[in-house]
């Protein structure tokens, strides 16, 4: 599946829904990207864009079990075998762009307070925030580093992981698995 560029810039400003377990259902790990690409938007679903490593990521940490290739849009399959393994996706701003770099200050400061809303609404154990960057503008922890943070967030515990967009070039597919491995841990996801 492609997309000419006319037809991914028609997706600029939509806004991706949450892949969330249903209520009821435990939600163990949500993993938060900083907004959606047009990539993302225009197959509603997160992480799509072919060079993103995020699912590949997940199959070699173990969090999943099986490939999922989201470049032509998750299947209802898929979405239900992420929900039932307890995972949820979201983003800290909520409208597509063609780079993050597009979203101001304040769209992801009010981000991070909508982030800690659905926190505190859905209860997971676990929240991943993919993106350091992303997360000291969204909380004012300029200082912040990757991995385990000392404040939870909505009542979760926070990690911070690396983004794992094709542009973050330092990290490979075996580095964010690493990276991902850990709050799936300490989410219960992996043992």
């Amino acid at each position: 599946m492609g997309f000419t560029r006319a037809e991914l810039e028609s997706f600029r400003d939509a806004v991706v829904p949450d892949l969330l377990p249903p209520p009821g259902t435990p939600l163990r790990l949500l993993f938060v990207g900083i907004n959606p690409g047009l990539w993302t938007a225009a197959t509603a679903t997160h992480f799509a864009y072919p060079g993103n490593r995020f699912y590949p990521a997940l199959l070699e940490a173990g969090i999943l079990e099986r490939r999922i290739d989201p470049s032509a849009g998750m299947t209802d399959d898929d979405r239900a075998y992420v929900r039932a393994r307890g995972l949820g996706i979201t983003n800290v701003a909520p409208r597509a762009t063609a780079k993050a770099s597009e979203l101001t200050d304040d769209e992801v400061r009010a981000g991070g307070a909508a982030l800690v809303a659905l926190v505190e609404r859905t209860g997971p154990a676990v929240v991943a925030v993919a993106g350091v960057t992303a997360y000291r503008v969204a909380f004012g922890r300029r200082k912040a580093v990757m991995g385990r943070q000392p404040e939870p967030l909505g009542g979760a515990e926070l990690w911070v992981v690396p983004n794992p967009s094709g542009l973050n070039a330092h990290e490979t597919v075996a580095t964010l698995a690493a990276a991902y491995a850990e709050p799936a841990r300490a989410a219960g996801v992996l043992a």
